[in-house]
């Protein structure tokens, strides 16, 4: 018997599509970005607990903007920390911006940067931590918050699978100089294609603006900056005075509107999550499967199944019995695994002892993940477990 079992069901309901066709109804329609934007981006921002927020379309798009305003910033420091197990568009836009990417390997019980490599790496050159909150667990630290702040090294933080999760009762997102999440399909929630730039300080804000649209100073929706750039540039149309070399990462009105509902019940969908993550951990096998991961302020995006020892045939029989019974698995966890390992990264780097990594490793061949949703019963996830645990070594 198949279970069919998917790594996201069920995303978009018949409230979302309803506020879809409320919204294609009204006459004069604008579709492009517009006041559902405006909104949407407002009431993420009291969500989260930010002063500002920036729709942009995709949670890459986030990080590269991200990065791009980290390059406007910047002195001479041209390093920044990054970790091992993350999604391809962190480095990216780390490499794309001229920046160093520094690796770190991951803490086990978390999935993200391990603190006390972090720590040891920081130097004179370092710019930024770029911090990835993996599956909807925390990332952060005191020692390391305290630490960054006292070298004055920015904070970037990469929410894309964790929204909603929190530190010492504060929501992630809200810790860093910058933050980006994404709305893609198989997220707490979506908006078609989507993501978001948060921040708390009013300058990166109106910058993010800018570099979202064609890098246009008129975008920054700041008058007496527009003043400053017209009377700076006088030969050029007040409308169009463009201040950096970047894109168009809008997003639109129907994905904005999406957005505004879902948010509605994204706290909900959130806390049965965390049910289902706790009742997943506490039935799988500990013999075969970690379990003893940090869930404190988790909120979980899919369940992590990472063998406890290495076995490649365990890992093909585990495998073809999760084909065999339908269940959408993906290998690697976030990213695919080991980003070291992924070909774009052969012109920027030397030879790499792998050795030097042994968790990412570990998790690049032995790590998995599977769906957890919020219309997910308990039922399915007790026979998906028996599954699992009956695998033999």
């Amino acid at each position: 018997m198949k279970l069919n079992h998917p790594l996201m069901h069920n995303n978009f309901s018949n409230s979302d599509m309803n506020a879809v066709r409320k919204l294609i109804k009204n006459k004069n329609l604008i579709l492009t970005q517009s006041k559902k934007v405006l909104e949407f981006e407002k009431k993420w921002s009291k969500w989260l607990g930010v002063k500002h927020s920036v729709f942009v379309n995709s949670g890459s798009s986030a990080n590269f903007i991200s990065m791009l305003i980290l390059k406007s910033l910047s002195t001479k420091k041209r390093e920044i920390i990054v970790p091992t197990l993350t999604w391809v568009s962190d480095i990216n836009s780390v490499i794309m911006s001229g920046f160093r990417p520094v690796f770190v390997d991951i803490d086990p019980r978390t999935l993200s940067m391990d603190q006390d490599q972090v720590l040891k790496k920081i130097n004179k050159n370092t710019l930024a931590i770029f911090v990835t909150h993996v599956q909807g667990f925390n990332g952060l630290s005191d020692k390391l918050l305290k630490k960054i702040k006292n070298k004055n090294i920015f904070l970037i933080e990469d929410v894309c699978e964790s929204h909603g999760a929190t530190f010492r009762g504060k929501k992630l997102g809200t810790y860093g100089l910058i933050s980006n999440f994404s709305f893609y399909y198989a997220h707490h929630m979506s908006t078609i294609e989507g993501g978001m730039i948060c921040t708390n300080n009013k300058k990166i804000y109106e910058q993010a603006r800018i570099f979202r649209s064609h890098g246009m100073a008129r975008e920054s929706k700041n008058p007496q900056f527009q003043k400053q750039m017209i009377k700076k540039y006088p030969k050029l149309s007040p409308q169009f005075i463009f201040l950096h070399p970047t894109f168009n990462f809008r997003n639109n009105e129907i994905g904005a509107v999406i957005g505004i509902n879902q948010l509605k019940r994204l706290n909900k969908n959130n806390h049965v999550r965390t049910k289902n993550l706790k009742l997943f951990l506490s039935l799988l096998d500990p013999n075969k499967y970690r379990t003893d991961y940090n869930t404190t302020g988790s909120s979980n995006y899919a369940f992590p199944v990472i063998f406890k020892n290495k076995n490649f045939k365990f890992r093909e029989r585990f495998e073809l019995t999760l084909k065999k019974y339908n269940i959408e698995f993906r290998r690697g966890n976030a990213g695919g695994g080991n980003q070291l390992r992924q070909p774009y990264l052969k012109p920027y780097l030397g030879k790499i002892n792998f050795r030097k990594f042994p968790e990412v490793e570990h998790v690049h061949f032995f790590g998995y993940y599977i769906g957890n949703y919020p219309n997910l019963n308990g039922s399915k996830i007790k026979k998906i477990c028996s599954i699992l645990n009956k695998i033999n070594f």
